[in-house]
């Protein structure tokens, strides 16, 4: 069911118990946890946290900790799917999950008893009345031995005809009811969509608290900017938040430059760029050429996989009138006067050469005087952490580094971050390349078809499912531009990448068309069920996304059958 008072029916509750939390894998989830730790640590919770990839190592995860605690709480975990029926808890175990997956499972709504979500009420739900989808078990016996002795032959004749016609009617009435559910569900579960950060329903939970800090509005930030650079949410859901976040930046940040606090080497100054910033990635950190080159916005409008988009790069930084030198040259080292303008040069010159999205409203945090990083910054950074491919490295191991970059304490993981971020990029980009260039991107019907073959460059990087989501979105933003097929524009696409060599996996991602109405809905985690069902595919549907799988690469030629048959 639904929580309604956050404070009383969540918070106090597990005041004073200990508690496991579980976290997902993904950048949104991690500054949740760190607000929930934060307020944790404030009134002496007793918690242990244990991160969770997908819904095998939930189970165990449950299972190894169910003996020692009654209440869990999931954090982007859990509400897609009937947790009671894949966990099967004792009765006396309450889950409370905060998740932004949608369509919320209707057995997670109204169980009243154990599942408590932790979900914005005004998010678009369109969760189905309870009488349409549930009802009790009616006993339809026979009765036509408890008829009296007394009657008369005719007249017992009759009745059991009655209660023939009856219960026919009640039977049909009944398979009448069961389609209709069916069509409702389908309805309701036909697309996966994202709703409120949980960063952000959690860092409301502290400011109805009064336990809001700066540290906690800044992971409430980055939460959200994880969402829109993922393309988890809509311009305007992305626009509408930002401007929540806005007025609590507002209130905690009013300080007057003058005062004391504010020139201390050791402070922190979230500021909401009101100047909206540029739409290119980590060029703070970078050279203003190398974040050209690898931001997926101009890199698809410039077509730079091509020699003349490179020539219409060159053209561009001519247009603006930045000599080389200073481009390629780190950004912190350019001359201040070029910094100063550098906004209104480029968006000029974007202008002119069709590029009218160059800038984006966003906030930035100053520690003391020398580090400054854009919201976009820290979650590039802590993604690259959390995917790190490193041979050594274990998901928790990953999983403890990202969260720790997201401190203020540790700036020299968020570095480490930041350029493992940069090496994510530039392979992003050469992979599209090769990938346009070599005519990998097939029209399949139905949808567009990508597979990164074994042996590829930096394959490796793409395996974890954030990281070939981003790719897969970027990917179909760049064959979009470059593709003069106006059906193709419209298309969806579905992309594989090796897994595991020795297993003969591959990860399968599907994203939804690429259109500026856009509404960030996804149809494949359905559409990927149905068709590994229909043609016996080997599939193990893990994520917490529904849309990423793992199949066998020996079906995947009956499996994209199956599928481009069911879009047909």
């Amino acid at each position: 069911m639904f929580v309604s008072d956050f404070r009383k029916e969540f918070y106090e509750v597990v005041q004073n118990q200990r508690v496991l939390l579980l976290v997902a894998l993904d950048v949104d989830a991690l500054c949740a946890c760190k607000i929930l730790q934060a307020l944790f640590q404030c009134d002496h919770v007793q918690y242990t946290l244990v991160p969770v990839s997908g819904w095998q190592e939930l189970e165990t995860a449950f299972l190894e900790h169910k003996e020692q605690f009654h209440y869990f709480i999931l954090i982007n975990c859990g509400a897609n799917i009937d947790l009671l029926d894949i966990l099967q808890p004792d009765e006396d175990a309450i889950f409370f999950v905060c998740d932004t997956h949608r369509p919320v499972n209707v057995v997670n709504v109204y169980n009243d008893t154990q599942i408590k979500l932790l979900i914005k009420q005004d998010d678009d739900l369109e969760v189905p009345a309870y009488d349409d989808i549930f009802r009790d078990e009616e006993e339809d016996e026979e009765h036509s031995g408890n008829t009296g002795d007394g009657s008369e032959p005719s007249e017992k004749r009759t009745r059991l005809e009655e209660e023939i016609v009856a219960q026919t009617m009640k039977r049909r009435e009944r398979r009448e009811w069961e389609a209709r559910r069916r069509d409702i569900l389908f309805d309701y579960e036909q697309y996966e969509y994202h709703g409120t950060s949980s960063a952000m329903v959690i860092f409301d939970l502290a400011w109805m608290m009064s336990k809001d800090l700066n540290d906690m509005l800044w992971w409430a930030i980055v939460g959200l900017t994880d969402q829109w650079v993922q393309d988890k949410i809509t311009q305007m859901k992305y626009v509408t938040d930002v401007g929540i976040l806005q007025r609590h930046v507002s209130r905690h940040n009013h300080r007057d430059e003058d005062e004391e606090n504010a020139l201390s080497v050791d402070c922190m100054r979230i500021s909401f760029e009101y100047d909206p910033s540029l739409r290119l990635v980590l060029y703070q950190h970078w050279s203003l050429h190398d974040s050209l080159c690898n931001t997926c916005y101009t890199a698809a409008r410039f077509k730079l996989w091509s020699v003349h988009g490179q020539k219409r790069l060159q053209e561009f930084l001519a247009d603006m009138g930045l000599p080389l030198k200073q481009v390629k040259q780190k950004f912190q080292s350019m001359d201040i006067s070029l910094k100063e303008n550098l906004r209104e040069m480029i968006e000029e010159s974007a202008n002119k050469f069709g590029m009218k999205d160059m800038r984006v409203q966003t906030f930035s945090i100053h520690f003391g005087f020398k580090h400054k990083f854009l919201a976009s910054d820290v979650v590039f950074a802590t993604m690259s952490l959390m995917e790190s491919p490193e041979k050594d490295s274990s998901g928790t191991n990953n999983f403890i580094q990202a969260l720790d970059s997201l401190s203020r304490s540790n700036l020299d993981k968020l570095y480490l971050g930041l350029e493992l971020a940069k090496k994510q990029l530039r392979a992003t980009q050469q992979t599209i390349a090769s990938c346009l260039c070599t005519n990998l991107v097939i029209s399949q019907g139905p949808f567009l078809y990508c597979s990164l073959m074994e042996g590829t460059p930096d394959v490796m990087l793409f395996s974890k499912p954030a990281s070939l989501s981003l790719l897969s979105r970027h990917l179909l933003k760049s064959f979009v531009c470059s593709t003069k097929n106006r059906r193709c524009k419209l298309l969806p696409l579905v992309m594989a990448a090796p897994l595991n060599v020795e297993q003969g996996t591959v990860t399968v991602v599907g994203v939804p068309p690429e259109t500026d109405s856009s509404d960030k809905k996804n149809f494949f985690g359905r559409a990927f069920e149905k068709a590994a069902e229909g043609t016996n595919s080997r599939t193990l549907h893990n994520y917490f996304d529904l849309s990423v799988i793992e199949l066998k690469a020996e079906d995947r030629s009956k499996f994209l059958d199956g599928l481009i048959s069911l879009l047909s």
